[in-house]
C-alpha cells in the first residue's frame, strides 16, 4: 500500500512538473511571436492556476515558470538583434503585466469565494482562513522577489529592462497588491465573524477559490483585465 501511494505521489510530481515545464515553454513562445503578450501570459497564468489545490508553494512555481519564460524568450528574440531594447522593454513589460493581474485575478477569486460564503450564510474553517490569508499576505513579495531574482540571473539589456520593471513595481505599486487590499479587508470580516467553536465547513475555501479562477480565466467573470488596460 506505501509503495502505490508513494508511486501515486510521484506520478503526480511528474504531472506537475511537466505542467509548469509546458508553462515555461507557452510563455517562451508568447515572447517569442510578440503577439498579444500581456493577454497570453495572463491567461497561461490563470490556466495553469485552476488546479483544486493551489497553496503558496504552487503559485511561487507557477510565477517562477512564467517568469523564466519571459527571460528566456526576451533572451532569444532580442538579445542578438541589435537596437531592440525599445522594442524589448515594450514585450517584457507587458509579459510582467500580465502576470500581476493574472495574480490580481487569483487575489480577486480567493474575497469572492469568502463573499460567496458570507452570502449563503456559511463560514470556512478559521484555521483555512488564517492559512490563506497569510498566503495572500505574501503574494505580491512572492511577485516582487521573483522579479528581482529573474533580474540577476539575467545579463545585458534584458537584466537592465527587468530592474527597471521590478524598480518601478516596488516605487508605484502592483496590480495584485491594490487588490489584495480589498481581498484581506473581505478576509478580515470573515474571520471576526468566525467563533473559536466554528466547526469545518462543508466546502473547503482553496476549492472555491478554484471555481472562481475558472470562471475568470473562461470568460464568465470579467473585471480586473479588462481595467488594467487602462492602468498600463
Amino acid at each position: 500500500m506505501q509503495t502505490n501511494n508513494g508511486e501515486t505521489h510521484q506520478n503526480s510530481t511528474t504531472d506537475i512538473n511537466d505542467d509548469l515545464s509546458e508553462l515555461e515553454r507557452d510563455i517562451h513562445d508568447a515572447l517569442v511571436n510578440g503577439i498579444n503578450v500581456q493577454e497570453t501570459v495572463h491567461d497561461l497564468t490563470l490556466k495553469a492556476m485552476k488546479a483544486d489545490r493551489l497553496d503558496i508553494d504552487s503559485i511561487r512555481r507557477i510565477v517562477t515558470a512564467v517568469a523564466n519564460g519571459v527571460h528566456e524568450g526576451a533572451q532569444q528574440k532580442f538579445l542578438a538583434v541589435n537596437n531592440q531594447t525599445q522594442t524589448a522593454k515594450s514585450q517584457i513589460t507587458a509579459a510582467i503585466f500580465g502576470l500581476d493581474s493574472a495574480l490580481a485575478r487569483f487575489a480577486e477569486a480567493s474575497k469572492l469565494a469568502v463573499q460567496e460564503a458570507s452570502g449563503r450564510a456559511q463560514k470556512f474553517s478559521d484555521k483555512e482562513l488564517t492559512q490563506t490569508r497569510s498566503d495572500l499576505e505574501s503574494l505580491e513579495s512572492l511577485f516582487l522577489d521573483t522579479l528581482q531574482n529573474t533580474a540577476s540571473a539575467a545579463k545585458g539589456a534584458i537584466s537592465d529592462i527587468l530592474h527597471d520593471i521590478t524598480s518601478h513595481a516596488k516605487n508605484n505599486g502592483t496590480i495584485v497588491g491594490a487588490q489584495l487590499k480589498e481581498t484581506l479587508a473581505t478576509f478580515a470580516q470573515q474571520a471576526a465573524s468566525v467563533g473559536h467553536a466554528q466547526i469545518e465547513a462543508g466546502a473547503q475555501l482553496t476549492q472555491t477559490t478554484a471555481g472562481f479562477i475558472h470562471k475568470i480565466a473562461t470568460g464568465v467573470l470579467s473585471g480586473i483585465k479588462d481595467h488594467s488596460q487602462n492602468k498600463h
